[in-house]
């Protein structure tokens, strides 16, 4: 293949209506889940809720957790029009842009048990849209493309979160809550525009005949296309690659007031540099993948990913400097970009393309676990060794994961697209 022939499959793999598309999916998809973390609890403490009821409303993300269990239905049950795909994307973005323009108009004083349950319907309307536009982008992106836009699919999601998180609270010292929540809601219209222009994929599934088949089908099809063995194997590797990882950044916050850093070096230093690194973590991970194939990406970017756990270390050892928290900030998060961007274009490989959403839904639930667990034991860890070990611990519990790459990923068991 003559060079600039390489040249125009490479940038083909990027520049093209895919990729846009996957824009649009990781902007709908991440805006919800930022209302829920970070405009809501704002609105209540603003409105004088107290702080262990707002703890409390951590408990309605529990969606997002079990969406395999309604996965089977979206995955079955075409609405008839639109296709099955799309319709159910529009019907989970009116109802998300209808609940959370409802959800300011709201008094805490008077009904919060009612912005309870309608938080607790925005986390279900969010948790089905995202197993459904997880599926619609399983089933349009080439394998050799799913490193790239999945990568951007996570990027836009994190960038949606600057609506409620940023612009939202600014618009509160200006005008009513009620008219900030109907303006965050409008920005749902991103995502309706998208899935009335965008069209249905050609996959040509066949629909389960029954519940028990709806129900059933995904996970006999994930076994006789991996086995029983090397299913389980996987699964495991989809509990541990991010293990350690999501251990060292359970407790980052406390570890830098332990530390001696002002909360304003923490906001500045550390959460701009965590957000900025990770998002072009995930862009060169992307892009890297094309090049390297999932397999390499996945070893490389698992590598980077243990090494900059280790600057957590040297950072407990030198101490309060802000110099060095920001590289150390910047190094490990870039790594969490790579890792994830990585990570996520395997669950989209593993996952079939006639049983996507339930397969996707069952693999990203299974891959949150271990922030859960992280947010368990970490605590306990750290009081019983210390700062320095803690984050020595984590490194080590990122290696079973990294071994279990030699049967599931090995370094030349996929193929990349020539690039100059």
């Amino acid at each position: 293949m003559e060079e600039g022939q390489r040249s125009a499959k490479w940038y083909a793999s990027i520049l093209n209506r895919r990729t846009m598309i996957c824009v649009f999916t990781g902007f709908a998809s991440g805006m919800p889940l930022y209302v829920l973390f970070q405009l809501l609890p704002a609105f209540l403490r603003d409105q004088g809720v107290g702080l262990k009821e707002i703890g409390l409303f951590a408990l309605v993300t529990f969606p997002y957790t079990w969406k395999f269990v309604w996965a089977p239905f979206l995955d079955s049950y075409a609405p008839p029009f639109l296709g099955r795909r799309r319709s159910w994307m529009l019907i989970t973005q009116v109802l998300l842009l209808v609940s959370i323009a409802c959800l300011g108009s709201l008094n805490p004083e008077l009904s919060i048990g009612m912005i309870a349950y309608l938080a607790l319907a925005v986390a279900f309307f969010s948790a089905s849209q995202d197993v459904v536009i997880d599926a619609y982008r399983r089933e349009i992106l080439p394998d050799e493309e799913l490193g790239w836009g999945n990568s951007v699919h996570v990027q836009a999601y994190r960038i949606s979160g600057l609506v409620p998180g940023a612009l939202g609270l600014i618009l509160a010292d200006i005008m009513p809550w009620s008219s900030v929540f109907v303006i965050v809601a409008l920005f749902m219209l991103v995502g309706i525009g998208m899935t009335l222009v965008i069209k249905e994929p050609d996959t040509a599934a066949r629909l389960p005949s029954s519940l028990k088949e709806t129900v059933t089908q995904p996970f006999i099809d994930f076994i006789k296309r991996f086995g029983w063995k090397p299913a389980i194997t996987a699964l495991c590797f989809m509990f541990l690659y991010k293990l350690g990882d999501n251990m060292a950044t359970a407790l980052s916050t406390p570890f830098y007031i332990d530390l001696g850093f002002e909360l304003t070096e923490i906001g500045v230093v550390a959460k701009s540099s965590a957000l900025w690194a990770s998002i072009l973590g995930g862009i060169l991970g992307g892009l890297w993948m094309i090049k390297l194939g999932i397999n390499r990406a996945l070893w490389i970017f698992g590598v980077v990913q243990v090494v900059t756990i280790l600057g957590f270390a040297a950072l407990s050892e030198i101490g309060a400097n802000s110099w060095v928290l920001a590289i150390v900030i910047s190094l490990e998060y870039l790594g969490v970009g790579l890792g994830t961007a990585a990570f996520t274009a395997y669950i989209a490989r593993s996952t079939s393309v006639a049983f996507a959403a339930t397969q996707f839904a069952l693999f990203t639930a299974l891959a949150a676990l271990p922030r859960t667990f992280a947010n368990a034991t970490t605590g306990y860890i750290v009081e019983a060794v210390g700062w320095t070990d803690f984050f020595l611990i984590c490194a080590v519990l990122s290696l079973p994961g990294m071994v279990l790459l030699w049967w599931l990923a090995p370094w030349r068991g996929d193929k990349k697209i020539e690039a100059v």
